[in-house]
């Protein structure tokens, strides 16, 4: 069923193998979700980043939906999605695309995640490894304390009010000056800056920025990201995954994109040149490209129950004789979530 304006649902019957992506509600929980759905085939699930929504994915959907059924959920409390005083952490958010998938039918899927979205399908194939097919993490969450520090400074108190200030005319003035100034000196948060604030555009009233504050809070405090997945990497042997990074990323540097290679067995890493924490606007051809080929070339994820059992009763592999980068990382990220 979905939702329409007078609030009565109807069936959804409105077919989906159009490559063209329709903005769908459905509601789960009580709450509207809002998604983009289009194309046939094996599914392919694309989740955003923090303060986006679906509408980042609207160019790339029409082409990945030549091969595969596309869903671009707008995760609750983005985009034109309900925006609740709720959970907004990263295991809540997985919960909810796995129910939205349910709800829609689809049992099993690849998950493309970007920065959040990315610490968002970890999480997924974490809780639900049976339903996961493989992973693309596009500039990912969750792998070192490390973030720009523009989002520690808006997980501090008057956060909202300081968003509010930043729509006022004057003061966008100000930072559209500032920005064009990083990007005449070749900066890499140059590279995102522009970015970044369509974000803060994409914040209009207060509902919208308190839910961007709550989720931010979810993840990044003032020392940086608190969550991690660097202790449960070795769980994903078998699962087929693909790390895309930009080399100039100001927001979650690319020595992440290192470390997670390092620490998930068998993994495939890509990094674009010159692109920041959007690769994806920034090479769109290339990204297509990539997931198509990946898709395509690598088999869905060996999983079983006695198969993940073994690997937790393993546990995490011993560290080699030599102090690796990531496993000092791991060890400072003891005092962080792991959930």
């Amino acid at each position: 069923m979905v939702d329409v304006p007078n609030g009565r649902p109807v069936p959804d019957t409105t077919p989906v193998s159009d490559t063209t992506p329709v903005l769908r509600h459905r509601t789960v929980h009580g709450y509207r979700r809002a998604y983009r759905m289009a194309g046939t085939g094996p599914a392919l699930v694309l989740i955003h980043g923090i303060g986006d929504s679906s509408a980042t994915w609207a160019d790339l959907i029409p082409r990945l939906a030549r091969t595969h059924t596309v869903i671009a959920p707008d995760l609750l409390g983005h985009g034109a999605s309900d925006k609740p005083r709720a959970d907004y952490s990263v295991a809540a958010y997985a919960n909810g695309v796995r129910d939205l998938l349910t709800a829609l039918g689809i049992e099993s899927a690849t998950l493309v995640g970007h920065s959040l979205g990315g610490g968002v399908a970890m999480q997924f194939a974490y809780q639900f490894p049976e339903r996961t097919e493989r992973l693309i993490l596009v500039s990912a969450g969750g792998v070192g304390r490390e973030v720009t520090p523009v989002l520690r400074l808006v997980s501090l108190p008057g956060a909202p009010l300081m968003l509010s200030a930043l729509r006022v005319p004057g003061m966008r003035l100000h930072v559209g000056l500032a920005v064009r100034l990083m990007r005449l000196l070749d900066t890499d948060l140059g590279q995102d800056a522009t970015e970044l604030l369509t974000l803060v555009d994409a914040l209009p009233d207060e509902t919208s920025r308190n839910a961007f504050v709550r989720t931010l809070r979810a993840v990044v405090d003032w020392r940086g990201q608190v969550v991690t997945m660097l202790d449960r990497c070795y769980l994903t042997q078998g699962m087929p995954t693909l790390l895309v990074w930009g080399e100039r990323d100001s927001v979650v540097p690319v020595r992440h994109a290192h470390r997670a290679h390092e620490a998930m067995p068998g993994s495939r890493l890509e990094i674009f040149e010159g692109a920041g924490h959007f690769p994806f606007h920034a090479d769109p051809d290339r990204f297509v490209s990539l997931v198509e080929e990946f898709t395509a070339v690598t088999p869905t994820a060996d999983w079983s129950r006695e198969h993940w059992r073994e690997l937790l009763r393993a546990g995490r592999p011993d560290a080699d004789a030599h102090d690796t980068v990531g496993e000092r990382e791991l060890r400072r990220a003891g005092e962080r979530s792991a959930t």
